[in-house]
């Protein structure tokens, strides 16, 4: 297929799905922010250097190029998952290996659990650590795409989660910022919860006309019942599906030149490593590694480190924390170091990972006299495709280590 095909079929700048056919044949289905840009892209020059073989295959082969104009990104995101299921692309499957692919799973009990786990995980039994599995959505491509999109779906239909354990004497974090309806502490009904569960599951089942429906016959009966409250709350919920506020989610379309990871046969996040010193005057010494994942925290991965060494050297402490990290071959390596400083700070990573044969770039984050960023060092294109990432890492790595030198500085102060 050449790009004078795309004439015979112009494409709106908006968003949806669009599929890439061979006579009745779908070759491939993606999503997009502007379904324009996206097809177009598929046409550059540099197709090659920024996608596989495998799609460079797929587009000489195509014919011609359907879409499927949404609402919104989410409704393009849950669209895309449907189709793929549905007609199961051979070049979608040849270009991620679909174990990898990323399905929101719903538990089968009273109080059901809605997560997010990958097509490896799930067994014929349904059945995933501890969780028996009543309905399962996918398969979802782009994970950190999927992760954005239940936020958003969180915030309308507000859910319990692996977190969430019953019978709590006090709420969990999620629901004292409304993210989960209180099933933690009696809370919700049954009944109830059930209503939101089958609402969630409407969506992901790409039939929003059809929830929109559902819930305006809700709203009417409890209008009627005088049951006022429940109609507001219901009457928010349909607004907010009418106007899907999916910012975050287009961003997350957007980065690398609306090319996403999981588009070019890369199942391995994309792992950014943080480390920062904390101490007063010397004493309680402490550094930290963090670690984001697709622009994600991931708060399992985090480590905290004593500085044995003594005295005030900021770039010697963080020697050490790095050497000592080093030490550790079953830990992931990172795609990306973050560090907290200037060139000397810079320069102790560059030389200690290239020294350990993990050669990956490095970049700096420098700050100004009120300790906020300034400028950073390092490859312009990275900190330009990453910057948001980047200034997130560096901010929790920051906020680790004074939390955990506060807590030792405590501890030695008190002898506890």
């Amino acid at each position: 297929m050449k790009s004078q095909d795309l004439l015979k079929k112009p494409l709106p700048d908006s968003p949806g799905v669009y599929l890439f056919k061979k006579k009745n044949s779908i070759l491939y289905v993606g999503k997009a922010t502007s379904l324009r840009d996206r097809v177009r892209s598929y046409f550059s020059n540099d197709l090659l250097k920024t996608r596989s073989m495998l799609i460079a295959d797929m587009v000489a082969v195509a014919e011609c190029v359907d879409f499927q104009k949404t609402d919104s990104v989410l409704e393009a995101l849950v669209l895309e998952a449907e189709l793929i299921k549905k007609y199961q692309p051979y070049y979608n499957s040849k270009e991620k290996d679909d174990k990898s692919f990323l399905y929101v799973v719903i538990s089968n009990e009273d109080f059901p659990v809605i997560t997010t786990i990958r097509k490896r995980d799930l067994d014929d039994a349904k059945v995933v650590g501890d969780i028996k599995i009543k309905y399962e959505f996918g398969p979802f491509s782009s994970g950190p795409s999927l992760r954005e999109g239940l936020k958003i779906i969180r915030k309308i239909f507000p859910y319990r989660d692996v977190k969430c354990k019953l019978n709590s004497s006090r709420g969990c974090f999620n629901y004292q910022i409304g993210l989960c309806p209180g099933t933690c502490i009696g809370e919700v009904t049954k009944k109830e919860y059930a209503r939101t569960v089958r609402n969630i599951a409407i969506f992901f089942k790409g039939k929003k006309v059809e929830l929109l429906r559902k819930l305006k016959v809700e709203m009417n009966a409890f209008a009627k019942k005088m049951e006022f409250e429940q109609a507001e709350k219901i009457k928010r919920q349909i607004f907010a599906l009418e106007h899907i506020r999916d910012v975050s989610l287009i961003k997350k379309e957007n980065i690398d030149g609306h090319l996403s990871r999981e588009e070019t046969d890369l199942e391995k996040p994309f792992r950014i490593e943080a480390y920062d010193i904390a101490h007063m005057q010397g004493s309680s010494m402490t550094g930290v590694m963090v670690v984001i994942e697709d622009g994600v925290t991931k708060k399992s991965d985090y480590r905290m480190f004593k500085i044995r060494r003594k005295g005030i050297d900021d770039v010697a402490s963080l020697r050490e924390l790095l050497e000592r990290r080093l030490k550790h071959p079953e830990w992931p390596m990172p795609d990306l170091v973050v560090t907290d400083g200037g060139l000397p700070q810079y320069n102790v990573a560059l030389e200690l990972f290239s020294a350990n044969s993990a050669k990956m770039p490095i970049i700096g984050v420098v700050k100004n006299a009120k300790h906020r960023p300034e400028r950073m060092i390092g490859s312009p294109e990275l900190i330009k495709q990453h910057q948001s990432a980047i200034l997130l890492a560096n901010s929790e790595a920051h906020r680790f280590t004074l939390k955990y030198h506060r807590k030792l500085r405590s501890k030695n102060m008190f002898g506890q």
